[in-house]
Formats: C-alpha cells, structure tokens, sequence
C-alpha cells in the first residue's frame, strides 16, 4: 500500500520588485499563497471564467483520510498541509503518476478511484470499479493504474488516457496491496485470505505466479532494481521477502505487531515497515534482511512513502490523525503534521510546474508566481487571510505568462 498548493506566509507588506529582462517585465512576487481558494475568497472579479494555473511546483505528500472522505496534500518542503481535496466514501489507498500530474485514490465505501488533478487540487474524474477497493499503483510508464477489490477479489486495471476499465484481473481472496514492478512488467497483489502474493502479467493481465508467503500479506513493494518484493504479514509479524526471479520467499523478516504499509528508499537499500500494533517503524536493512532500527511514530501506523530523495519517510497515523517524517539519515521523527480522521495511504511525489496564459485585457489574481510579459499598468500586493494576494491589468494588446500559480480572468467585452 503503499506527492498543489504553496504554504502560509505570515501577515505583513513587502515590496515587489520590478526589473526589465531582454525587454520583457518580470515580476517576482517572493511570497507564497496558502491555496487557491483562499486567495479567491472575497475577490470580486468581473468575469466570464477564470482558468487556474498549476500550484507551487515542488514534492508533496498525498494522504488519504479513510474517515473524514478526503486527500489532505502536504508541501514537503515546510511540512503544512496546503490543500484538502474531497473525494468518496472512505479513501484508502492513494498512488501519484511518475509524472506527478494525478493522484488516483482508491474509495473502498463508493466503489470508485477518484483521480485528482495535482495542478488545481480537484478532483477531474471518478472511475467505477469493483467492490471495496483498497489499494492502488501506477505503472511505471502513467499510462495505467491497478487497483485492488477487496470484496470482488479482483484487480481493475484503469486506462489513465481515458480514465476507463480496460480489463479486470481475477486474483486471489481479498486483495488489498498492490505494487508494480520498474519495469512495468508486473504487478504484485497481496491477497489476505489466502496468504498468498499473486504475480500479474501486465502484458496480458493474467496472473502468472501465486507466491505463498505469511500469514495475512497486506502491504507490498518493489526494490528500485525489480529483484525482490516486500510483503508485510500482519498476522505473522513478519516481511516475506519475494525474490521475483523466481517468485519464491527467499527470506523472512521479523518486525513489530501487525506490519501493514512497507516502503523502499530508491537506493534500494533500506525498507521502512509500519507496525500497526507497535506504533513503530521498523528499518529494514536489504543487504542483511534484518532489521537495524525501530523508529517510534504515532497511534496505529498504516501507510508510508518515502521521497524521492531518499531523505525522509512519511507515515500515516491512522489514530493519531497525523503523519509522522522521518529522517531516514537519523532514523528520528524530525515533524509531525495534522491532516485529517483516519490517514491511511500515502504517496510522495514531484509535482511539476505549469503556466496559465493571461490574455490582453484580463485580470490576474493569485501569488507565488512570476509574471512575464509587457510593463502593467498597475499592480498591488497585500495579504488577505494570512495569505497574499497579487491583482494586475495587462492594459496592451500582448500577452502576459503567469507562472506556476495564478488565475487569469478574462474582462474584454
């Protein structure tokens, strides 16, 4: 089982400055906004329609908040929740696209994936697939994602072009944690009721291995390099670890109380486990298949995703209603940070910048962006809740490129 917006800034003026480059006004505004609805909140914009830019790029987390029906998105860089974005009836498991344009979100009550644009923050689409679905992956290429039901005992796989059902893999007894290989080859599916790992051809989406392992598999992932699998047992206390050459259990790692979510670094070099009964982590060295560290964290962990860079792991409390970041370099929590009732996923990933063309004539609100473009013929910034706001004209007949966070209102006749 297995990360748009920008943080607070506090409440003061500043100056924004103004220079010319290669003939081109540039404006920078050094400060960032909380989200866009608040900084839309009490603007009264003449216009027809307004169309938003992408959020602050940079890494966020994505949590899903099995009990309060929504994804709260945290900003990696100042640990704060930036966005919380409604989906369906009780998320589980979430996963990001290696693009870090979508998030998709596996609603177990609503038998459905809700897919989240990273850029705005909303919700684009709602894909129906089977009964309970738990978890989700995306394959290496975004062009699909897999998604666990429990009570179908099946694996819908969703054409990300279309956001539709291209196929439904029969698995084993109740699927939950699905992991997809580097290579996009295979999916691994952990399957509770049987205790097994079932092995899916992603070419064919048939399954071509069942791999008995612990008692109760839930959690699974994939080393960066595609050679073993990681599965954690919560009935046996333990990791099985899947040699994927042969899809057999070449080890067994025992860890804390009912192990559920299970991570590995992109070095390939540790696995983070989170004990549901311990309220721990557990650190497992892949070299040796033994654990080297048991980081303290919150009430009954679920979920975890580590970064990209290596340098921290998130970790989902789903009695704490928190995420626990731990420094993988100290194995120590460095930040705990609030997000919603019951986190349970749990994906990290690097969300792109994007810009919005402004057109002659039209109004540009918003913050955290820069402007290019000719000299406006007025501009003021000013916080508004806490947060600031930027509003322009763009009086000449060119266009003005606000980037990576604005909203460009069009006020021609």
């Amino acid at each position: 089982m297995s990360g748009v917006a920008v943080a607070e800034v506090p409440r003061e003026s500043a100056a924004v400055p103004r220079r010319r480059r290669e003939g081109l006004w540039w404006v920078r505004v050094r400060a960032r906004v909380a989200a866009v609805a608040v900084v839309l909140a009490g603007l009264a914009l003449p216009v027809a329609a307004a169309t938003p830019a992408a959020a602050d790029p940079g890494t966020f987390a994505y949590v899903a908040n099995a009990n309060s029906d929504n994804v709260s998105v945290i900003d990696t860089g100042t640990n704060t929740v930036t966005a919380t974005v409604p989906v369906g009836s009780v998320p589980f498991g979430v996963a990001v696209n290696p693009a870090g344009t979508f998030a998709y979100v596996a609603n177990r009550n609503s038998n459905d994936v809700s897919v989240i644009d990273t850029a705005t923050n909303t919700v684009t689409a709602t894909v129906p697939v089977g009964t309970a679905p738990f978890g989700v992956a995306v394959n290496p290429a975004g062009t699909f994602a897999y998604v666990t039901n429990r009570s179908s005992n099946t694996v819908s796989v969703i054409d990300t072009a279309t956001n539709t059902v291209a196929a439904t893999v029969p698995a084993g007894t109740l699927p939950t944690g699905v992991a997809v290989n580097p290579a996009g080859t295979f999916a691994y599916v952990t399957n509770p009721g049987a205790n097994t790992v079932s092995v899916i051809d992603t070419g064919t989406n048939t399954v071509t291995a069942t791999v008995p392992v612990g008692l109760v598999p839930v959690g699974v992932a994939v080393n960066p390099a595609g050679t073993f699998a990681y599965v954690t047992n919560q009935g046996g206390n333990d990791v099985s670890v899947i040699d994927t050459a042969t899809n057999t259990v070449a080890a067994t790692v025992p860890v804390g109380t009912n192990p559920q979510g299970v991570a590995v670094n992109p070095a390939g070099t540790f696995a983070y486990v989170t004990n549901f009964g311990s309220g721990s982590v557990s650190v497992i060295d892949t070299g040796t298949n033994t654990v080297t560290a048991t980081v303290p964290v919150g009430t009954n962990p679920q979920g975890v995703a580590v970064n990209p860079a290596g340098t921290f792991a998130y970790v989902t409390n789903f009695g704490s209603g928190s995420v626990s970041v731990i420094d993988t370099g100290t194995n120590t929590v460095a930040a705990t940070v609030p997000v919603g009732t019951g986190p349970f996923g749990v994906a990290v990933a690097v969300v792109p910048a994007s810009t919005a063309a402004c057109p002659a004539g039209s109004v540009i609100t918003g913050g955290g962006f820069e402007l290019t473009g000719p000299a406006p013929s007025n501009l003021t910034s000013k916080p508004v809740n806490d947060t600031w706001q930027v509003s322009l004209t763009n009086p000449t007949t060119q266009d003005i490129t606000a980037t990576p966070y604005a909203v460009c209102a069009d006020n021609t006749p």
